[in-house]
């Protein structure tokens, strides 16, 4: 039998609200400060386009080789966050973070800019999903609730990305200016990392052995034979259709089937952001009183009912209105089921994160299909395939709380 012993898993002896949130304060932050780099950037692409010459095949390239170079190397940082030091993993990962928004703000070139993606990936995989796990490892009776947080903090972050670049550039900071700000804004949530994450454990080696390594990974894959495991990891990739997937083609549907300007699809994005992040605030204290899977099969339900109503009414205000309904009611499918997938591998958070790299490749394919769809039978056709997420949460999510105990072999 394998035995795992985590050195970060600490019991939160603070369950309520304000001292829970307290005490976590520098993973949120972490969090909060991913998904704000995450919105600048997906705000600042017509800028770093325009200023180094790029073409539609750079900036694919850049968005496609620094996710394949992440989804290499995170199941190896994940498995040694279970059986290594975590916490030398976590500030090192973001003290990559941080050298990576400095190299993206001094890039003058395709290739350095590719070099500062390829390495951002992985340190955010380090710094950030690593802190999730210890996060989840706090308090494994509270998954949900702590997934909740999180969820909120990056949802926060990423609605202000785009402000934010608006503004200092307005105030001539240009997108240099703002990743430099945020590569000081990275540096003070790391300090505050190392001085609130607790050490670890003195007795773990220098150097992570082979051993260690070839046991977590053994641990990995026998996770996946665990099917509570596979119910989980699958439902999060289907579930994905609903929020990243649909996010990537609104901008397009609203422009190119609702007949919308640029700009007021991008408005009808904004709408569909924040009204999400409204949900993801009103889910913290709604999960005190009502249970996670509860919740899920009542959101599915009207997902199910308002996703139609959006496509097939004709009304642009009404599917403004519709759109910012299905943001809001779709707040909590992600933190859900990615606390139900740490509940069932109990003290094995860092597993979670390498099995969710995994199952990343095939859940990746899912946009590809979708835009293969819209080149043949056209977006307003195609983007009926997204009711493939709730349809698949109705079928697969339990009846009743179930949550399977790992045995590792």
């Amino acid at each position: 039998m394998i035995e795992l012993t985590n050195p970060l898993q600490k019991r939160c002896d603070f369950c309520d609200l304000r001292s829970a949130s307290v005490t976590n304060l520098p993973f949120l932050l972490i969090e909060f400060l991913d998904e704000l780099v995450f919105g600048v950037t997906g705000a600042a692409w017509p800028f770093i386009q325009t200023e180094l010459g790029l073409n539609y095949t750079q900036i694919g390239i850049l968005l496609t080789v620094p996710g394949i170079v992440s989804t290499i190397v995170e199941p190896f940082l994940g498995v040694l966050g279970d059986v290594w030091k975590r916490r030398l993993l976590i500030l090192g990962g973001g003290i990559c973070f941080v050298l990576a928004l400095l190299l993206t703000s001094l890039s003058v070139s395709f290739v350095l800019l590719l070099f500062a993606f390829c390495l951002f990936y992985p340190a955010s995989g380090a710094f950030v999903s690593l802190s999730q796990a210890t996060l989840m490892d706090r308090d494994p009776s509270r998954h949900d609730h702590n997934m909740a947080r999180w969820t909120f903090a990056g949802s926060l972050g990423v609605v202000l990305g785009p402000p934010l670049l608006v503004g200092l550039s307005a105030l001539g900071f240009g997108w240099r200016g703002v990743f430099l700000a945020l590569a000081f804004l990275a540096g003070i949530v790391l300090l505050l990392a190392w001085r609130k994450i607790p050490r670890d454990a003195s007795n773990l080696p220098k150097i992570p052995s082979f051993t260690g390594l070839l046991d977590g990974f053994r641990v990995t894959f026998y996770a996946l034979r665990n099917k509570n495991v596979l119910r989980w990891l699958a439902l999060l990739e289907f579930s994905d259709l609903m929020l990243d997937v649909l996010l990537g083609f609104l901008a397009l549907y609203f422009h190119d089937v609702a007949g919308l300007t640029e700009t007021q699809a991008a408005g009808a994005v904004f709408v569909w952001l924040v009204f999400g992040l409204l949900g993801d605030f009103l889910l913290i204290p709604l999960l005190e009183k009502v249970d996670g899977l509860t919740y899920l099969h009542l959101s599915v339900a009207l997902e199910l009912l308002l996703f139609p109503a959006f496509l097939l009414i004709p009304q642009v205000w009404l599917k403004l209105a519709l759109v910012g309904l299905l943001g809001f009611f779709n707040s909590g499918w992600y933190a859900i089921l990615k606390g139900r997938l740490y509940s069932a591998l109990p003290g094995q958070s860092g597993t979670v994160m390498a099995l969710g790299n995994v199952t990343g490749l095939v859940g990746g394919l899912l946009p590809l299909g979708i835009g293969l769809a819209a080149d043949a039978f056209g977006l307003r056709v195609a983007i009926w395939l997204l009711l493939a997420g709730p349809l698949a949460l109705l079928l697969g999510l339990p009846r009743r709380n179930s949550t399977a105990i790992n045995h590792s072999p």
